[in-house]
């Protein structure tokens, strides 16, 4: 029972990050652009969490060093990234297409572990990766000549957020710290709005947008897109494992799918679904094998 309310956490975590793209881009209509959502959510979630971090600091004694410190915010800058480039990729596709290149980081993790560690990929996963880039081809749908919201522009934005993703969740996966959960959110947080700012600065300070309409929208991308994910996250990952909660995970896949078809009233095919389930398949066989690799590995 006490799994069961874990997995549930970390579904609900998830889905709340699948929903991101659509009220991003139903924000846009207002006038906003992605420097300025994507800044005011990293910056609030860093008051928010530094807060709560602030308010349980005597119940718990952490000693963070300059290195971790140095870490921790360098990693807050690829997610502050990832964030940037995937909400401008939805000025120019559609916020389904956006969403199915954003997936591409489970390859794209493996190609930099590769790189990087000299972990080469086994079999399998090369196998998945083919799986994954076939359902990516079918449910983007890219090639269809009914296709008007594909541009290569957006597509590119995609890509790179999705390879900024795979390099956060490289980077985090390998920083090894006792750093409570909420102080180790708040510097990849903080790190996060730095960078958001220092290369969308001139456009951050000549909006005109800072009012309390504007206000009400990055509080809600800063709730529901980042503080509470993370809490949950950060409750429920370690109680169920990395391996387990990255194949929940996948369900913001089809979240954003169903969410952009509801509020954006984006269409979605068949064939788009089944190269959905293709992708969903391939990606949570993917994190599964890993899992079992890892445990072995550990044994």
């Amino acid at each position: 029972m006490k799994n069961l309310t874990h997995v549930v956490m970390v579904l609900f975590g998830a889905t709340l990050y699948g929903t991101m793209s659509s009220f991003v881009k139903l924000s846009y209509a207002q006038g906003y652009n992605a420097a300025e959502i994507s800044f005011a959510q990293a910056a609030l979630a860093a008051l928010l969490l530094g807060i709560c971090t602030l308010v349980t600091r005597e119940k718990y004694k952490e000693r963070l060093t300059r290195k971790l410190l140095f870490s921790l915010l360098l990693t807050g800058s690829s997610i502050g990234l990832t964030n940037f480039l995937y909400y401008e990729s939805v000025h120019y596709i559609s916020a389904s297409l956006s969403i199915i290149i954003l997936m591409q980081f489970t390859w794209f993790s493996l190609l930099l572990e590769w790189i990087l560690f000299k972990k080469r990929p086994s079999a399998v996963e090369l196998f998945t990766v083919v799986l994954i880039l076939i359902g990516t081809v079918i449910a983007g749908n890219i090639f269809s000549p009914e296709e008007r919201s594909f541009s290569i522009k957006g597509a590119v934005l995609a890509l790179l957020s999705s390879l900024t993703y795979a390099s956060y969740i490289v980077a985090n996966g390998r920083i090894d710290t006792g750093a409570r959960w909420q102080s180790k959110s708040t510097l990849i947080m903080i790190g996060s709005a730095c960078t958001i700012f220092l290369i969308n600065c001139k456009t951050i300070l000549a909006g005109n947008h800072f009012d309390s309409e504007f206000l009400l929208w990055a509080v809600f991308f800063a709730v529901i897109g980042t503080t509470i994910p993370t809490a949950l996250f950060a409750a429920s990952i370690p109680k169920i494992g990395a391996g387990v909660s990255s194949i929940l995970m996948t369900v913001e896949l089809p979240v954003a799918i169903i969410c952009a078809s509801l509020v954006l009233k984006e269409s979605i095919g068949p064939l788009q679904v089944v190269g959905i389930v293709i992708m969903l398949g391939a990606i949570a066989a993917m994190n599964y094998y890993k899992s079992l690799k890892s445990e072995n590995q550990k044994g």
